[in-house]
């Protein structure tokens, strides 16, 4: 250890950071304390959520061994970038976000695990925004912490169901059991009511997005004439949704080589591999392990598969890496989440569109080029933010045909993950999507119109804001361009 807990805490001022460095203190000195959280940590990575993407386990291992081991000098995006993922001393941590980005889908995992398991969970392991130093709370702290406290074998205590985590599967949380909670652990008050609270949002936050869903059920007729959904899911065709590759887009800006929609075909998914350092190599290969999605794919599918179900239709749901070209030459109807960087196969489609995704030079970003500009149109707009950076972006919404077969196709892509997020949340909000589809002289609930939208917003955080409109062309059926 660098140095003791006590000399960090006397150069730290109060904060919750103070507090998270106590707790996992608390843990790491504590006899049987630290053997019981490396094997729930183990637990969790071998888990279902995470044994999806071994990146983001890695880097759960390395912050939780970092902040038991009192490393919290390491817990800096630049020491991880170069520790954890071989990037070098110079690198431009803001140009290349795997750090951020890694964290991000983390962040996610750990939710999505606790969400599971969190009520019969001893540990529970969160990474709070902006900082990569864990929260590690103990829900037996109180026993394994305290020496002096002797616990009585005959008297187990309060069964698992009724310990605070395990509110996570109820729909109503009692505020009456706050007071019990301080009146029989006040150790653990200090983190357990904030807990609560939390889960108290989420809960509130739950129900009303089960009275959104359910409202949002039974205007059937608008959504089935409203385009582009009556166009995919008004005809017989079966409907196909696309999901992205994030780990292709990563692989593009480690080697800083595009890989072309060929390439991807025939399942070459690391370009120049006689250029890359023994590191980088192994890194992209460990990277391919995964099949992933990006994590804003997932509330678009949810959202699309309730208007399939509405308009009793069903999708099927398919990772880009997981397809062949012979599946798209099909009449099935497809919708294409993320950018040709995030998804080779959306580039198929170019030849229709006015605005078109191009690679930077040094593969790592895109911009949007106009190749038929209208008067007060740029002939290209470029993007400020990377992923999960504050600045400006873009993104578009096309409805295209597949060339040379009869089905349709959606395509909700932005230059950054936050720009799809963006597209996809437009695309069903039905009155702000016929209000934009107005001003391109389109009618919602008329035929089968194909347009094309360009999306400005604002990014801080990982969150769009600010989504406007910037330009709408409506585009010939489907003919090559």
């Amino acid at each position: 250890m660098r140095e003791s807990y006590s000399q960090i805490f006397d150069m730290l001022s109060p904060s919750s950071t103070d507090t998270r460095i106590a707790e996992i203190a608390k843990i790491a000195e504590t006899k049987g304390g630290l053997a019981s959280l490396q094997q729930h940590l183990k637990e969790v990575i071998e888990g279902d959520v995470f044994k999806g993407s071994h990146r983001s386990g890695q880097f759960l291992q390395y912050i939780v061994d970092q902040a038991v081991a009192g490393h919290f000098d390491s817990l800096k995006e630049r020491v991880i970038g170069m520790e954890l993922f071989g990037r070098s001393a110079s690198y431009d941590t803001g140009d290349d976000a795997i750090v951020r980005v890694t964290a991000s889908d983390v962040r996610k995992r750990l939710l999505q695990h606790y969400g599971r398991y969190g009520a019969t969970s001893m540990f529970r392991i969160s990474l709070p925004a902006g900082s990569y130093i864990p929260e590690i709370l103990c829900d037996s702290l109180g026993e394994v912490s305290l020496p002096e406290v002797v616990v009585n074998p005959q008297d187990p205590g309060p069964p698992l169901q009724e310990s605070a985590l395990a509110v996570v599967d109820k729909p109503v949380v009692n505020p009456s059991a706050f007071p019990q909670l301080e009146t029989a652990q006040p150790k653990l008050a200090a983190w357990r009511l904030p807990l609560l609270f939390g889960i108290f949002l989420v809960a509130l936050n739950l129900a009303l997005w089960g009275i959104f869903w359910s409202r949002s059920l039974h205007p059937e007729a608008a959504r089935i004439s409203s385009l582009p959904w009556s166009a995919l899911f008004g005809s017989s065709h079966s409907v196909e949704l696309i999901t992205s590759d994030p780990n292709i887009a990563e692989i593009q800006g480690i080697t800083g080589s595009p890989v072309s929609v060929s390439d991807y075909a025939n399942r070459n998914y690391i370009p120049v591999p006689n250029k890359l350092t023994p590191a980088q190599e192994y890194f992209c290969k460990t990277i391919l392990r995964g099949d992933n999605s990006a994590g804003v794919d997932a509330p678009i599918v949810a959202k699309v598969a309730a208007l399939a179900q509405t308009n009793s239709k069903s999708i099927a749901v398919r990772a880009a890496r997981s397809i062949q070209l012979i599946d798209l030459k099909s009449d099935s109807n497809f919708i294409f989440l993320g950018s040709p960087r995030s998804d080779p196969w959306v580039s198929l489609f170019n030849d229709q569109l006015d605005f078109r995704f191009e690679l930077a030079k040094n593969a790592r970003s895109e911009f949007i080029r106009n190749v038929r500009p209208r008067p007060s149109e740029q002939p290209q707009y470029i993007p400020t933010a990377p992923g999960w950076g504050t600045g400006d972006s873009y993104a578009i919404i096309a409805l295209v045909k597949n060339p040379d077969q009869s089905g349709q196709v959606l395509l909700l892509a932005g230059a950054n993950a936050e720009g799809t997020e963006a597209a996809g949340k437009l695309v069903t909000d039905f009155p702000r999507l016929s209000t934009e589809l107005s001003k391109c002289g389109i009618s919602s609930t008329g035929p089968v119109r194909h347009f094309e939208m360009l999306l400005h917003l604002n990014t801080m955080a990982g969150t769009p804001n600010n989504v406007d409109l910037v330009a709408c062309h409506i585009l010939p059926d489907g003919s090559a361009r």
